[in-house]
């Protein structure tokens, strides 16, 4: 074979070996989504991180899963629209896989003039509620105002904060708000965002429970999840208080409290979660971690929740409706307030 047909045949062959390589090194299969919790590299491979671009995932972006490495996995293979070429290895750490809810498939978050909130036919309704572990969030985002004020006695130093409550399916965002609202949410321009009008009460524990609204984290999150809600930011935030609530009178909160500075797992955080609202409560939670120098903190529970959320005590019947999650991190330690 003459040198110049045997260059461009090596370079096929050499290509083809790397995209069955990719293949096959997906050794388990994943349906669902990807929601990006950080931003990380998305190389081609993961033995050799070469990446094409630069690409890195975006943020709450959802991405299409291909599969995982293995079953005691380490990264995830997903679709990266844009990206050459699309399919890029991510490690575990940076997102949660989540299965769409029955009704559809979770589309690619709003362009910022999203649609009319409606409720699912046949009066269903699917939400993920985000509970913040504020000293483990405030170990890798110290420059926050509610981080760097945070004290020992405060009430997110051992209880869950609100970070949001999200309707589903993903995407679901960015109900019937203004483009210049879109874009100062997107860009973290929080402070620009309409003030909320809110009863004093609501106002004065949302506060308390929601420590991120020093930073205006909650103009953010009724610009983005509530107003796909189908209430007023009244009973939006009212209704994400009483799951609050029910979350931080539970076992869940009593084992987080016991342990802060210790490693808890996967398994006894479920298990909390079986113990106060029920047998497979826990199974509807997915932990989310992240890592701090030698350490894995635990960060935020995502839990699901379906149907009308009425207060505290329908909580249960919330979560057993629900559909089922993956468990997310194995297991992470529970931060004490301050840098460690």
């Amino acid at each position: 074979m003459s040198s110049a047909l045997r260059a461009p045949l090596l370079l096929a062959l050499s290509s083809a070996a790397v995209l069955s390589a990719d293949t096959a090194f997906a050794e388990v299969a994943l349906s669902g989504y990807l929601i990006a919790t950080d931003a990380c590299p998305a190389p081609r491979t993961i033995r050799n991180p070469v990446n094409p671009g630069d690409v890195t995932t975006e943020t709450d972006r959802a991405y299409r899963l291909v599969g995982k490495n293995k079953e005691a996995a380490t990264h995830y293979l997903v679709i990266v629209p844009g990206a050459d070429p699309e399919r890029r290895w991510v490690e575990l750490r940076c997102g949660i896989h989540v299965v769409p809810f029955a009704g559809g498939q979770a589309p690619e978050p709003g362009d910022g003039n999203g649609p009319e909130p409606s409720p699912v036919p046949g009066g269903r309704a699917d939400f993920v509620l985000a509970a913040s572990w504020q000293p483990g969030f405030c170990e890798t985002k110290p420059g926050k105002t509610e981080c760097g004020n945070q004290t020992e006695s405060r009430f997110d130093a051992s209880n869950f904060a609100l970070h949001g409550l999200w309707p589903q399916p993903r995407g679901n965002e960015y109900c019937q708000v203004t483009p210049g609202e879109a874009a100062a949410a997107k860009d973290r321009r929080w402070s620009e965002l309409p003030e909320l009008m809110l009863d004093a009460d609501t106002r004065t524990e949302l506060d308390k429970v929601m420590p991120g609204s020093q930073s205006h984290l909650d103009r953010y999150e009724w610009i983005k999840h509530g107003t796909c809600y189908g209430d007023t930011v009244e009973e939006y935030y009212s209704d994400s208080l009483a799951v609050m609530a029910a979350l931080n009178g539970s076992a869940v909160r009593e084992l987080f409290a016991s342990r802060i500075g210790q490693q808890v797992t996967v398994e006894e955080i479920r298990n909390a979660f079986d113990n106060s609202f029920g047998a497979g409560a826990g199974d509807r939670v997915t932990v989310s971690c992240t890592r701090d120098g030698g350490r894995r903190i635990i960060t935020e529970l995502q839990i699901n929740l379906t149907g009308e959320i009425v207060d505290a005590d329908s909580f249960v019947q919330n979560l057993v409706a629900a559909p089922s999650r993956d468990p997310g991190c194995p297991s992470g330690i529970v931060d004490a307030v301050g840098l460690q």
